[in-house]
């Protein structure tokens, strides 16, 4: 009896999920379907207390113990909230105290606090066993202050004379030493001859799928289509994201002639972090930062857009400053990071969320335990979304509403059409949406409700305050009384035999009693 009663439990379940439709088969994935963890090694997981000397985590400028190992034991996790791919801070041999990456000291060799070549190539593999795709910071702008090339006699041309970098020139950007740091002359065949072979070197030992490429405005055009071409031999489905600092959407795409595939959408970032900071922050600058981004790039969709990096004060600490709940402002800004055109790129640590003020105290050391579960599920649901519907990583874009800090927007491909609203605003707002097929539904992916359309043709939406939701808007197929019914007369009979058997259970202990 008890199995079946177990049986008569999972039937409305099993029902339930025979009754989904199976999803359509999808493509080929495109780097525009990717979403990408951005890790700082050193600052994430310590996986091999063998590589820990000079480490200390209570000095926010040393190494803190993460390495390569900890990456690799944490990729279920990342795998777990629906990432597809991860992107790391560099890799190579640093100088002392080159926690970060940034200070080469020898481009073709693994930093030993992080681990070993085995570790790197360990970890791409691992990555691709659960389908997922690895990419590596590439330095190509400096060198440490320390570099043994800085004292070789036959090298002396190998690095730009030392000047500071003042102003906008761009002329002194390509030319002048970054943060002190010594500038190579990459106009030189031998430095580039080197740079080449150390790009080659790390795609054929590692297996990596891409390179993110730092301080690209700091090196000439020249050099990068070069490099564009030369990893493009090697692999043509190599993946180059160009980080260009700036605000300007129309400077960083005049780099799109070098072959770089994508870039990383600074403008985004400065406009999504004060929108969403605080409540009331209007959507119109991201709206008009879209249409900037259309007008300005060939490939705007593969754009990488984010919200936190380890150059920018944590957003967790912006919303705290303004008084405000970061889980409820984080989940405001990823539903948007997530569904707006583009790769969105979550920094380490968001899913916490960790807190963190100006460089280096944005780096502080990954928190496992503190992983918030409500902002991790939302984190997961949006990845899911990404994976299910081609059309919020294919599709077009089209605003369909932004007033009184509700924007509400529509991604569309072929016959697959869904609605994003996001209410931004300390109140409740509604909004009427008409450019919608008729006999249709919008059916809410995050809060589970359902829009129908009315008697005029309006689907008629209700935000409750700083609230998001993502619809897929599909055929009005009102009640299903059918399934309900069934499901209905499965539970009545599942009612029946408890009632039935703790009635046979009752009569059997009255009867042991009498005698």
């Amino acid at each position: 009896m008890r199995q079946l009663a177990m049986l008569l439990m999972l039937i409305p379940f099993l029902l339930f999920c025979a009754h989904k439709s199976d999803a359509a088969e999808k493509e080929e994935r495109k780097w525009q379907d990717e979403s990408m963890y951005f890790i700082m090694v050193d600052r994430f997981m310590n996986g091999d207390r063998e590589n820990d000397y000079e480490v200390d985590p209570d000095d926010p400028g040393a190494y803190h113990g993460g390495d390569l190992q900890g990456v690799i034991e944490q990729l279920d996790h990342i795998e777990e909230m629906g990432f597809t791919s991860i992107r790391l801070s560099p890799i190579m041999k640093n100088e002392e105290k080159g926690y970060h990456g940034y200070w080469i000291k020898d481009f073709m060799e693994v930093e030993e606090h992080f681990g070993t070549m085995e570790d790197a190539e360990q970890l791409v593999e691992e990555a691709h066993e659960r389908d997922m795709k690895v990419i590596f910071d590439f330095v190509v702008n400096n060198t440490g202050t320390n570099h043994p090339w800085l004292k070789e006699e036959d090298k002396e041309d190998w690095f730009h004379d030392e000047q500071s970098i003042n102003g906008e020139d761009q002329q002194l950007l390509e030319d002048g030493w970054l943060s002190g740091l010594p500038d190579l002359n990459t106009e030189n065949p031998e430095v580039k001859e080197y740079l080449f072979n150390a790009a080659e070197f790390w795609i054929e030992e590692t297996g990596v799928d891409g390179f993110h490429l730092d301080r690209v405005k700091h090196v000439p055009k020249e050099f990068w289509s070069d490099f564009n071409d030369h990893v493009k031999e090697i692999d043509e489905d190599f993946f180059l994201l160009g980080e260009v600092q700036s605000d300007d959407p129309t400077y960083i795409a005049d780099y799109e002639s070098t072959g770089i595939d994508s870039f990383v959408d600074y403008p985004y970032s400065y406009e999504g972090r004060e929108t969403f900071k605080s409540a009331d922050g209007s959507l119109t600058g991201l709206s008009n930062g879209r249409q900037e981004n259309k007008d300005s790039y060939n490939a705007p969709f593969v754009l990488s857009t984010f919200i936190d990096n380890h150059h920018s004060k944590r957003f967790t600490r912006l919303a705290s400053e303004e008084g405000e709940n970061p889980i409820t402002r984080w989940k405001l800004a990823l539903t948007h990071m997530f569904t707006a055109p583009g790769i969105p790129v979550m920094y380490y640590g968001s899913e916490v969320p960790l807190d963190g003020g100006e460089t280096p105290d944005n780096r502080r050391m990954m928190d496992f335990k503190g992983t918030d579960e409500e902002l991790k599920q939302r984190i997961e649901k949006l990845n899911s979304m990404r994976s299910e519907f081609p059309a919020l990583t294919r599709g077009s874009y089209e605003e369909m509403f932004n007033e009184d800090g509700i924007a509400i927007y529509k991604r569309e491909l072929n016959d697959e059409i869904m609605v994003v609203a996001i209410n931004n605003s300390s109140g409740t707002r509604t909004a009427e949406i008409t450019d919608l097929p008729d006999d249709q539904q919008m059916r809410g992916l995050l809060e589970d409700g359902v829009v129908r359309q009315s008697e005029e043709g309006i689907y008629k939406l209700g935000m409750e305050r700083e609230t998001a939701d993502v619809f897929v808007v599909e055929d009005d197929r009102g009640f299903n009384w059918l399934f309900i019914g069934f499901v209905g007369g499965i539970l009545l009979l599942f009612t029946a035999a408890v009632t039935w058997i703790s009635l046979k259970n009752k009569r059997e202990a009255q009867r042991a009693g009498t005698l």
